[in-house]
């Protein structure tokens, strides 16, 4: 029997687990502050006059806000020079303001108006007269192109590079948030191979996932079990699995804190494994590694999935996103949102750099068989890359009970 994995029950494992959020630091307003000015001096060296934000990660990236979206505009102007000024429907005015944790320029429009005209209106009063507006990347074409036709004053472009090129760089306080939230949901993986038995669905396994992130102190943003030939597939199947002696098990879950991710996946064998489980799940382990040690500072995003990749194909499988093999990119980056920049994928040519977060997950895919998938999340420090979580140790013993 794979050592870790099944011997327990829901209750005897809710039972251990206690909350783990305290002595969490928030991200402090001198942060949000210190980020705004970096997208200004963005703003001017790409010579564009500001930086509209939606209700979006980015709206809370820069301002602490979180807030839904809906068909009413709501989100910031970021100017090239000056103060941040925030936008409101007018009714929800007291909200906005008890979630303003700095500055105090809120403009509101009335149910009856029309919102992009105000956002037009309070760039032009704020000097700028013309010139390029960058846009919120996320920001609904409904917004884009009523800025488009109330604004045609001034030329818009995607604010991307300016939200990418600060976000993809965490900080010390966001790597502490993240690292947290990690440690938090590996406690539930090893909760979650525990409670394994045979006749156990996948479905009763999401909604433990969910009830052992509640007892440590935060839910679950997302929790995916796949069983025996189910693992095949990155994105699941559409209908439950029943546990079955000898199964291939995927687990894929996070939480998150402070509005941080953690996103860690693990595939193990319930019972003994076979010599051809045992051989993929070697292979995926050494393309993780591979792929790891890629990550070194300077090297292009695109190494760490050459790395990992050419591992799988070396032994095979492939070439290149054909399956068997890995049919998608190694990683993406990880932070306020599951998946966002920068992307370890063929052709991103972004150079890794002291704070850059990211999974290494390069999953191998057998269709009618099985899948093995290992994903752990890299950060790069000032010395090169670090994991933020130990990865599996074997695949008889995946977390390392007996290393």
């Amino acid at each position: 029997m794979t050592i870790g994995v099944g011997g327990s029950s829901f209750e005897a494992e809710l039972a251990r687990l206690n909350p783990m959020t305290s002595g969490v630091a928030p991200i402090a307003v001198a942060e949000y502050k210190a980020r705004i000015a970096k997208a200004q001096a963005l703003l001017r060296e790409q010579g564009l006059q500001a930086l509209y934000l939606d209700t979006s990660a980015n709206l809370h990236y820069f301002t602490g806000i979180q807030l839904k979206l809906t068909e009413r505009l709501h989100g910031a102007i970021i100017p090239a020079e000056g103060e941040i000024v925030y936008l409101s429907p007018a009714f929800e005015e007291p909200k906005t303001r008890e979630y303003m944790q700095f500055g105090d320029d809120l403009r509101c429009w009335e149910e009856h108006e029309d919102p992009t005209a105000l956002v037009v209106e309070t760039i032009r009063s704020l000097g700028y007269e013309n010139g390029t507006i960058a846009l919120d990347p996320h920001t609904p074409f409904f917004i884009a192109d009523g800025l488009r036709k109330a604004g045609n004053r001034y030329s818009f472009a995607s604010g991307g590079p300016v939200t990418a090129s600060c976000r993809q760089l965490k900080s010390a306080a966001e790597i502490a948030l993240i690292q947290r939230a990690m440690d938090i949901t590996m406690e539930v993986h090893r909760a979650a191979a525990r409670v394994l038995r045979v006749g156990l669905t996948t479905t009763e396994l999401i909604e433990f996932l969910d009830r052992a992130h509640r007892k440590l102190g935060l839910s679950s943003t997302f929790g995916a079990a796949q069983f025996g030939e189910a693992t095949a597939y990155p994105h699941g199947v559409p209908y439950p699995q029943t546990l079955a002696e000898g199964d291939m098990v995927l687990i894929d879950t996070g939480t998150r804190l402070g509005g941080y991710h953690s996103d860690i996946t693990r595939t193990y064998v319930f019972g003994e494994p076979t010599e051809r489980q045992r051989e993929i799940w070697n292979l995926e382990k050494r393309a993780q590694l591979a792929g790891f040690e890629a990550a070194v500072l300077g090297a292009p995003g695109e190494a760490v999935d050459q790395a990992a990749r050419g591992v799988i194909e070396a032994a095979g499988f492939g070439p290149g996103y054909k399956v068997p093999g890995l049919p998608h990119r190694t990683g993406h980056g990880l932070g306020l949102e599951i998946h966002e920049e920068p992307f370890m994928v063929k052709g991103n040519r972004t150079p890794l750099a002291a704070g850059m977060c990211f999974s290494v997950e390069p999953m191998m895919c057998i269709y009618g068989e099985f899948g093995v998938r290992l994903e752990d999340i890299a950060y790069m420090a000032g010395d090169g890359a670090r994991w933020f979580t130990q990865p599996a140790h074997s695949v008889d013993d995946p977390f390392g009970y007996e290393a």
